[in-house]
């Protein structure tokens, strides 16, 4: 067993006494939102959080066992940019971040009911897809379904990761087809999508979710409104990438707040199994 989070992390929230909201400007005590799980105590806004903290308010205490930890990426290409290996900025990112890779899966409970939890980190290296965060999203939802258990995975990313080239695209193929094997049990996948879910992530297991759960307010797409602009050469309806919008056409099932979120994934579970 892996312990849940070791204090030697480095939290997921800016640090100082104060924050601004992005929604409504508000001047807020860092701590006040915190109780909140990270949203604005005046309008809702939701804060963009890592991996582990969403573990830690999903996650029911002291239950979460990480696995896949062990599973480290390669330099195949020997990618560079701005001056800096791929691995040297790997190494930067997890000396910052105090965490190997942008995403974290294990067992726990959630309101008593064991599941598969993987939660991607946006602030790893932009939470991109490269190869070993789709080889733990396919551990995750294979796991699940050889321990007939639900997989909840929450996602938060600006797609694949191009330091791996075409190994990082083989991923949205991975994950696919991983979700297939967990539909051959009985219990639910229930995708999860936070700000942001982009690119890669969004065109394959992101999307492909028995349940579609959504925060509100987050940015939900494959390519960039300006690029999409560009190609149909047409204007674009006003929020047509936010989960709102998505609901209204059917992509979302449900927009559920951070602090509803794990009630409404526990009443999901008890429903289905």
């Amino acid at each position: 067993m892996v312990p849940a989070r070791p204090k030697s992390r480095t939290k997921d929230t800016p640090t100082g006494l104060w924050l601004k909201c992005d929604g409504c400007s508000a001047m807020l005590y860092k701590s006040k939102v915190e109780e909140k799980l990270d949203t604005c105590p005046e309008c809702g806004e939701h804060f963009r959080i890592g991996g582990w903290r969403r573990v830690e308010i999903t996650a029911d205490p002291d239950t979460f066992e990480e696995f896949g930890h062990e599973i480290l990426p390669a330099d195949p290409l020997s990618f560079h940019v701005d001056g800096k290996s791929y691995g040297e900025r790997l190494q930067q990112e997890r000396k910052r971040k105090g965490t190997d890779e942008a995403c974290i899966v294990g067992l726990c409970s959630v309101k008593g009911l064991r599941v598969v939890l993987a939660a991607l980190d946006f602030s790893f290296m932009g939470g991109s897809m490269g190869t070993v965060v789709g080889e733990k999203v396919a551990l995750a939802l294979e796991t699940a379904r050889d321990r007939d258990l639900p997989c909840i995975i929450f996602s938060s990313s600006g797609g694949a990761r191009m330091h791996e080239g075409a190994l990082s695209l083989m991923q949205l193929a991975k994950t696919s087809a991983a979700v297939q094997y967990h539909r051959t049990g009985n219990a639910p996948f229930v995708s999860v999508l936070t700000d942001p879910t982009t690119g890669g992530v969004t065109a394959s297991f992101a999307a492909l979710g028995d349940i579609i759960l959504a925060e509100p307010k987050a940015l939900i797409g494959f390519a960039g409104p300006r690029v999409i602009q560009e190609t149909i050469r047409s204007e674009l309806p006003p929020g047509f990438q936010r989960s709102e919008f998505l609901l209204q056409h059917g992509f979302v099932d449900r927009i559920v707040h951070r602090l509803e979120m794990r009630n409404e994934l526990a009443r999901i579970l008890e429903y289905c199994l």
